[in-house]
């Protein structure tokens, strides 16, 4: 039997994820496209760069979801009982669906796209003790290696296509690698003293080791836990002390505690912007750009450095950027 638990009880998850379920020979035999189904959008991307027209993707979770808060519906439970094979994010960031892909790895392959990942490139933030902070996507360079994790398990799961399924991998390498590199060159420009990234909850460690910046979070790295007053205090005097021009909401995560956050510091007679939303455990809305993975980094590279004070792209990267979403 397949455990695919790692990434969702324990700090790493086991080798055995990324191998085929028992009872059967791990090898596609039925009709393309091949019924994928993947969590959350960005593992959603992934797949749909390396499988091209070998597959068909369905996403469980859509734009403005919070995978922590997420509990599959019967739906959802019956969209993956249908699917050939599935694809997580893992690292316990679809917490509350750990039971249902457990049951589902016992008839088909299921995978965690953060398998492959060096564990010396995940944080372990002391309030998640035990754990790795499953965010990993806020760092392009990092979430490239869950392209090859992709890569592997198609093309293990149907190695008539898994030279298409290693070039298609390879291609889209190469488009995150240019990405990463406008996130450096864009978040560079960005005064020393401004790079403080202030948003709702701890999605954005990762972004920041990758790009520098002094992340800091009202809550937790799980939407579940509670923000306590004396922690947006303690921001309010960092938003005074530093004079930081702008903090961020998120677009799956509820802005009362950004909004608190401005309130305190107008009331110390010191201004500071919301300066747009961010995407952090969901992506845009499905037919935009931003409601890509390559949209998704793009938007929040952009934002972010316009709004601490550096120098980027009016629409981003490729131009695609909604104008809407980015204060224009």
């Amino acid at each position: 039997m397949v455990l695919i638990v790692g990434g969702c009880i324990g700090p790493q998850p086991p080798a055995a994820t990324l191998n085929s379920t028992g009872g059967t020979d791990g090898e596609f035999s039925g009709e393309y496209p091949i019924r994928t189904i993947a969590t959350v959008g960005m593992v959603a991307d992934i797949v749909s760069h390396v499988g091209n027209e070998h597959v068909e993707v369905t996403q469980i979770m859509g734009a403005g979801v919070d995978p922590h808060m997420y509990k599959a519906t019967r739906d959802d439970v019956q969209s993956i009982m249908d699917g050939d094979i599935i694809f997580y994010s893992g690292l316990m960031l679809e917490g509350k669906m750990v039971d249902t892909l457990i049951k589902i790895s016992r008839t088909k392959p299921v995978y965690a796209v953060t398998e492959l990942i060096d564990d010396s490139l995940l944080l372990e933030p002391d309030d998640f003790a035990g754990h790795y902070d499953p965010h990993v996507w806020m760092d392009v360079a990092t979430w490239s290696d869950c392209v090859d994790a992709v890569a592997k398990a198609l093309s293990e799961f149907d190695p008539e296509h898994a030279e298409s399924y290693q070039s298609s991998a390879e291609v889209y390498r190469e488009q995150l690698a240019e990405l990463h590199s406008y996130g450096l060159q864009s978040i560079g420009t960005i005064p020393e003293s401004s790079r403080v990234l202030i948003t709702s909850h701890d999605a954005f460690n990762y972004f920041g080791r990758a790009y520098g910046l002094d992340v800091q979070g009202v809550q937790g790295i799980s939407t579940e836990s509670e923000a306590v007053l004396q922690r947006v205090n303690e921001l309010v005097d960092l938003i005074v002390d530093k004079d930081i021009k702008a903090v961020f909401v998120e677009s799956s995560v509820p802005r009362k505690n950004i909004e608190a956050l401005v309130d305190g510091a107008q009331s110390r007679r010191t201004e500071v912007e919301i300066g747009d939303e961010l995407f952090s455990d969901a992506m845009g809305e499905s037919g935009t750009y931003e409601g890509t993975y390559m949209g998704m980094l793009d938007h929040n590279i952009t934002i972010v450095t316009r709004a601490l004070g550096g120098n980027a792209l009016e629409l981003g990267l490729q131009g695609k950027l909604s104008p809407h979403q980015i204060g224009k």
